[in-house]
């Protein structure tokens, strides 16, 4: 890992050539005598010390990302997946260190970004109502549809075919760890990659994900929810943005808990199937944007 120097508080500042500068500048400045010349040098040269030894090294972050398309794939194979990756970031944090008011002893962690797409599926987040669900087994086993109580925030949602599921396992303190700086980064992905297609995203009060027409009750909708788990700064889930779902699914549900509000998707809102693959790209690039990141 490169190291850089810094220091606390102040800029780098080793005692060399040019701190004789200094001195010569101190002597002729204030020390009239001898005597107090060689003073003034002993108490610069003990300063610099001081300075010196109050180097530190920071690990440069590692905002390089490993990114992988997972196609279509089962729900709890995907979560299982990514339990492994945040486990192994936690303990690698576990073992070398975690960062302490700026100052990090840390062993590189890896990020990763995973794309998917999963067969019908709703997900209850740990602190979600289960009365959202509006569906009986019986007629959810018929339909097709999984079920799973999971260990991320939120409420209830719907993944399935159709709908760009983005899980980024990322090492917050490679980029900023501040839950709320990051769940208002994964929101401007989504409203920059709107923006490229002419529809406008906007955050609601309150409530995270991207909406549109969040000033007309009437008309509010959503088309990307969101919902993560945060260990040592370590992030699993992610994000679920409507392309081309089928939004008939979001019937048998209250979509995050939040009653008289609709859902949208791209293919709703222009009028014709948005090719995946484009948005996925977009979703790529304003990822990196965003985070700046490097995708590999």
């Amino acid at each position: 890992m490169h190291r850089i120097p810094v220091a606390i508080g102040i800029r780098p500042f080793h005692y060399s050539a040019s701190s004789e500068i200094l001195i010569d500048f101190i002597s002729n400045q204030t020390c009239q005598t001898t005597k107090y010349f060689n003073l003034c040098f002993l108490h610069c040269k003990l300063l610099l010390n001081k300075i010196s030894s109050a180097l530190i090294t920071l690990p440069c972050m590692n905002k390089e990302v490993l990114f992988r398309d997972l196609g279509t794939r089962p729900y709890k194979e995907v979560w299982d997946f990514q339990e492994q990756l945040l486990k192994h970031n936690v303990d690698t944090k576990k073992v070398t260190g975690h960062q302490v008011s700026g100052v990090s002893n840390q062993a590189a962690t890896i990020n990763y970004l995973l794309f998917v797409e999963h067969p019908p599926v709703y997900t209850l987040g740990k602190n979600g109502n289960a009365q959202n669900v509006l569906i009986n087994e019986e007629a959810r086993t018929q339909k097709g549809i999984e079920y799973f109580h999971i260990n991320r925030g939120g409420d209830i949602t719907f993944h399935g075919p159709g709908q760009l599921v983005g899980y980024p396992i990322l090492d917050l303190e490679n980029f900023k760890p501040d839950i709320g700086w990051y769940l208002r980064s994964l929101e401007q992905i989504v409203i920059l990659t709107m923006a490229e297609y002419g529809l406008k995203g906007e955050r609601s009060a309150g409530e995270t994900g991207v909406w549109m027409d969040t000033q007309n009750s009437l008309k509010a909708r959503k088309i990307c929810a969101m919902g993560i788990r945060c260990s040592r700064w370590v992030t699993m889930h992610g994000l679920a943005l409507n392309v081309n779902t089928d939004l008939n699914y979001f019937d048998f549900i209250v979509p995050c808990g939040i009653r008289n509000k609709k859902v949208t998707s791209f293919k709703n809102e222009l009028g014709y199937t948005v090719p995946m693959d484009d948005i996925k790209e977009k979703v790529k690039r304003n990822f990196e944007k965003v985070f700046d990141a490097v995708l590999i």
